[in-house]
């Protein structure tokens, strides 16, 4: 099963990925953790660069940079996991270069999700687990660290992003919305509550 972790940067999504991890390993499954970018050899090379903020990149080479690393996850770790039959979860997916690139950065949401498809060789995550959380607060949360070239982009950025997400959650069944403003327990019961029925 593959499964996405979403969200704004400050929501949580990275904290309710590891408490899954460990969730489905103690239930004796096969599971395993990946980022993107990241996460191979080239994709760490990518990642570097893409958060690089001494870089002025042009979001055209952006998006392509992001999916790069992502067809690179997709054919070196994510389809042999899924066709061993193990658990895949990953902390952003396809669905992040939608929000990002295609609603903020204005590229086209249909043009980023017809990219993503060539990408990833149309493998996709069974369930999304979107944390949603009001700007204000991902601003709050990010604001004590060394922020990188896409944290640094700043609110008007920021909510564009966040409704594209509101955007594809209502477009798409396997997209769950999350309150992130809940406590971190209330929000891994309520993606366990989800998951429980596939385990």
């Amino acid at each position: 099963m593959f499964i996405a972790f979403e969200g704004l940067d400050g929501c949580g999504k990275s904290t309710q990925l590891d408490l899954l991890f460990q969730y489905l390993k103690t239930a004796g499954k096969k599971v395993i953790k990946v980022r993107e970018p990241g996460s191979t050899e080239i994709g760490e090379k990518i990642r570097a660069i893409l958060l690089d903020r001494n870089l002025n990149i042009n979001e055209r080479t952006e998006l392509l940079l992001f999916l790069a690393s992502r067809a690179q996850l997709v054919e070196e770790i994510i389809k042999p996991a899924l066709n061993e039959g193990y658990f895949v979860l990953v902390d952003r997916f396809a669905d992040s270069s939608v929000a990002y690139q295609g609603g903020a950065r204005n590229l086209g949401i249909e043009n980023v999700e017809f990219l993503n498809t060539f990408a990833t060789n149309n493998i996709f995550p069974d369930l999304v687990f979107f944390i949603d959380i009001p700007v204000e607060i991902a601003l709050k949360r990010i604001s004590k660290k060394n922020k990188d070239r896409l944290e640094n982009e700043g609110k008007a950025f920021l909510e564009k992003v966040r409704n594209s997400y509101l955007y594809l959650s209502n477009k798409r069944e396997n997209f769950i919305t999350i309150n992130g403003e809940k406590t971190v327990e209330e929000i891994f019961e309520e993606i366990k509550s989800h998951i429980q029925k596939f385990i």
